[in-house]
């Protein structure tokens, strides 16, 4: 396969990529190409622009575990991704990325609200990924007030949390959310040092959802995780999924695309986590080559697409 062509098929994410594509990717590329490292806000932890979503994995082999991860090493990426509920993404990841684990900046996460549920997954998470502490420990996606509440009340996953970082198995603290409302009330309820909340260019201008979160967790210096700069839209009724790895409906459309991850990127974050398709995080990389802000003009494109494109998510 022609590398254009390659490409064009990464971008559309129709390609199931082999073990030998994955190995040439970029590879007629400048020698001194790396990816951008931008501040994790407090914490001080430079970290690459794009970030390795480890939902990725799921279902794949070992051994394309072990390519993918080991280039994506070679391109610059530090920050990993990954948490319990991704199938058997923390399997497949551990293994991969231990060569390299000194080197990474390592964030998981735990869906669980209580301390008994949050310490099983934690130590779960621990022996999967092979290593004896996180970077980075999330509540992972908070939706509700409910969900809050319960993660911060006695015999919440919270208690776990703090002790964890106590003990030396956890280095910062953070929250992941798709909710306004939850989002706000964790932030708070504690001094968090990162935030991972969907910046999407549709979501933003037609959804007004996500610049709350954007302005709040900036003043107070949290360092900001983008998801979803590369979504279009929700899944209609009976409508098949993208990927098993990705739930909503991405952009497909190349010109497009690189708006997208350009608006988010354009954005005071640390880093953006793409869809969880080998294919779209390798195009994100391709991307980087020759990133620049959004210009206005680029912008207006982007406006104009977000004021017919129903947002994957709005603040109801």
């Amino acid at each position: 396969m022609k590398r254009r062509e390659f490409i064009h098929a990464a971008a559309l994410g129709s390609l199931a990529l082999s073990i030998p594509q994955v190995r040439a990717f970029g590879s007629n590329w400048s020698n001194n190409f790396e990816l951008p490292k931008r501040v994790l806000g407090r914490t001080g932890e430079r970290v690459s622009s794009i970030a390795f979503g480890g939902i990725m994995l799921n279902d794949h082999s070992p051994e394309f575990a072990k390519e993918i991860v080991s280039k994506a090493i070679e391109l610059g990426v530090t920050y990993f991704d990954v948490a319990p509920s991704y199938g058997n993404a923390e399997a497949k990841l551990g293994p991969a990325l231990k060569p390299y684990r000194k080197n990474c900046f390592l964030a998981c996460k735990t869906h669980e609200r209580g301390s008994e549920g949050a310490e099983k997954t934690l130590n779960q998470s621990l022996t999967y990924l092979e290593t004896d502490y996180f970077d980075l420990f999330q509540l992972h996606a908070i939706t509700t007030r409910d969900d809050v509440e319960k993660a911060f009340a006695p015999g919440g996953a919270m208690e776990v949390i703090e002790k964890a970082k106590q003990d030396g198995k956890i280095r910062y603290v953070g929250f992941s959310a798709h909710s306004v409302e939850a989002a706000l009330l964790a932030m708070e309820k504690y001094d968090f040092d990162t935030a991972m909340f969907p910046l999407n260019f549709a979501c933003w201008n037609a959804g007004d959802f996500g610049p709350q979160i954007y302005e709040k967790a900036l003043s107070r210096n949290m360092g900001v995780i983008a998801l979803k700069a590369m979504a279009l839209t929700a899944n209609k009724p009976g409508q098949e999924k993208y990927d098993k790895n990705v739930w909503y409906q991405p952009v497909t459309d190349e010109e497009t695309m690189k708006l997208a991850l350009k608006f988010t990127l354009s954005k005071e974050i640390a880093t953006a986590i793409p869809p969880g398709k080998s294919t779209l995080f390798l195009k994100a990389i391709e991307f980087m080559k020759d990133y620049k802000p959004i210009t206005p003009l680029e912008s207006e494109k982007l406006m104009a697409l977000a004021a017919q494109t129903p947002p994957l998510f709005a603040n109801k």
